[in-house]
C-alpha cells in the first residue's frame, strides 16, 4: 500500500517527500514517542475519539503532554483525509517528545512535541483471505513489558512479523508463559462454543480499538463474549480464530502452525460478525467523526 502525497508535520500540510524532521529528534534516537493508525472509510476517521483517547493516555504512560485536543486532532484526520482525495484510506499519527541539542535519556523540561501525521490508501482485503481465511503460525512473545503502551519501539514486533512472512503466513500469534498475549500487529479472538474470547486487557497487550468493535457488533447481535485468559491449549483447540486490526477489520485464521483451526474454513461466527462490520461502517457514513 502505497502513501498518498500530503502529510501534516507541526501545523503545516505539505508534500510528504519534503516532510523533515531534526536527527536530534527523540522520536529517531530513542524511539521516544507513540502513535496511532485509524482507518478512514467512504471519507470518515474511523473511531475518532476512541484512537485518541489511547493516544493520549500512552502519552501520559510515558509521562509526555497531548498537543492536540480531540476536536484539534479530528479537524487534522478530516482536513488530511480531503487533501489526500478522501475515499477509504488509513492515517499513521505519531507524537514524539521533541528534539533537544544533544542525546540525553533523561529527558530536559519544555520540549515541544513533535508531530506528525500521513495518509495511505486503503485496500480491501483480498476475496480469498475471506474465503479461506489467512495462515498464522505462533512464537514467544519477545516484547517489553508495557505492551499496553502504543509506542514506535517496534523492532520486536517487526522481527517477529517478519518471522510469518517469511514461512508464508500472514501474522504470528504470541505465547507467554503457556498464554496467549496477541498478534505482532493485531488482536487476537478465539472462539470456543459460541463464545469470543480475548486477553484480559493489562500490561501485556494493547488495548484494541477494533477489537472494542468486535465485542461492540457481537452484543448487537447475541454473541456472548468473554475477556479471560486464554492458554495455548485452547488457542490450538479452538473453533474458530479472528485477528482484529485498524487497516483490515477483522480476518479469520484457518491454519496455525500448519495445522487447521476448526473445520479449517471460516467460520458461521466470523462471517455473522464481519458482516455486521460492514454494516456498521455504512450506518456511520456521512455522520461527524467526534
Amino acid at each position: 500500500m502505497m502513501p498518498l502525497p500530503i502529510a501534516y508535520l507541526n501545523g503545516d500540510y505539505l508534500p510528504l517527500a519534503d516532510a523533515r524532521i531534526s536527527p536530534l529528534d527523540r522520536g529517531f534516537l530513542f524511539a521516544d514517542s507513540v502513535y496511532e493508525v485509524l482507518p478512514v472509510y467512504r471519507g470518515r476517521p474511523f473511531r475518532v475519539k476512541e484512537h485518541f483517547d489511547r493516544l493520549a493516555r500512552s502519552l501520559g504512560e510515558i509521562r509526555a503532554p497531548v498537543p492536540k485536543s480531540h476536536a484539534e486532532w479530528a479537524e487534522i484526520c478530516v482536513e488530511l483525509t480531503r487533501r489526500n482525495g478522501g475515499g477509504d484510506l488509513y492515517l499513521y499519527v505519531q507524537v514524539t517528545r521533541g528534539a533537544e541539542f544533544g542525546r540525553n535519556h533523561a529527558w530536559p523540561d519544555g520540549l515541544v512535541p513533535t508531530v506528525f501525521a500521513f495518509a495511505t490508501a486503503l485496500e480491501p482485503p483480498p476475496a480469498a483471505w475471506l474465503e479461506r481465511g489467512v495462515a498464522a503460525v505462533t512464537a514467544a512473545d519477545l516484547r517489553w513489558a508495557r505492551r499496553d503502551i502504543k509506542t514506535t519501539a517496534l523492532l520486536a514486533n517487526v522481527l517477529l512479523k517478519k518471522r510469518s512472512a517469511d514461512v508464508g503466513a500472514f501474522e504470528t500469534i504470541l505465547l507467554e508463559h503457556g498464554h496467549l498475549t496477541e498478534g505482532s500487529s493485531t488482536t487476537v479472538h478465539v472462539i470456543e462454543r459460541g463464545v469470543i474470547l480475548t486477553p484480559p486487557n493489562g500490561h501485556e497487550i494493547l488495548p484494541g480499538t477494533t477489537r472494542d468493535v468486535v465485542m461492540l457488533l457481537a452484543s448487537r447481535l447475541g454473541i456472548p463474549t468473554e475477556a479471560a485468559p486464554i492458554s495455548e491449549a485452547r488457542l490450538r483447540a479452538a473453533d474458530e480464530v479472528w485477528l482484529a486490526f485498524s487497516t483490515r477489520g477483522v480476518l479469520p485464521v484457518t491454519t496455525l502452525d500448519g495445522a487447521a483451526v476448526g473445520a479449517g474454513r471460516p467460520g458461521p461466527l466470523f462471517r455473522r460478525v464481519h458482516a455486521a462490520f460492514d454494516d456498521y461502517v455504512r450506518e456511520i457514513a456521512g455522520t461527524p467523526p467526534l
